[in-house]
């Protein structure tokens, strides 16, 4: 297909299968330089509490935009396979502040890493592109969103 002559229907078609796509690698368990499958919502965490020091849960629900209880359930799951732990805050008896242990410390690290690697190219053809494709990029994105948002 010429990519000039490109019709709204391949476009919205191209788009469908990239969000497919997207969502499928958010579903599949990595192990990020661990033992442990860990899925993206406790590679994230992990992202957040390694970026943030002496965060709570009520720190961390606030920062990700979710529940405290979301945040306790998963914090639970990387607790048992060793990559969290909590402890009192020096300065607040009532505060319970979330570290990551060596081993989430392995899997934040890897997780930058593979962040790295995989953004790499992606960012090297974005920052080609001119003012003028940004913007249109960034406009189709943002009408694709509204009305992502009136559908739901």
């Amino acid at each position: 297909m010429n990519e000039n002559n490109v019709s709204p229907l391949a476009i919205a078609e191209k788009f469908s299968r990239v969000v497919k796509l997207w969502h499928n690698l958010e579903k599949k368990p990595q192990k990020f330089g661990t033992d442990e499958d860990l899925y993206s919502s406790e590679i994230h965490l992990i992202e957040t509490i390694g970026e943030n020091n002496n965060f709570s849960v009520t720190d961390i629900a606030k920062q990700l935009g979710v529940t405290k209880g979301a945040v306790s359930q998963t914090l639970k799951k990387l607790e048992i396979k060793g990559l969290t732990a909590k402890h009192a805050d020096p300065q607040n008896s009532s505060r319970a502040i979330v570290e990551l242990t060596t081993k989430g410390k392995m899997a934040f690290y890897a997780h930058a890493h593979w962040h790295e690697q995989m953004d790499g190219g992606f960012k090297t053809y974005m920052n080609s592109l001119t003012q003028e494709q940004m913007d249109l990029i960034y406009e189709v994105l943002s009408n694709v969103e509204k009305f992502l948002n009136v559908m739901l």
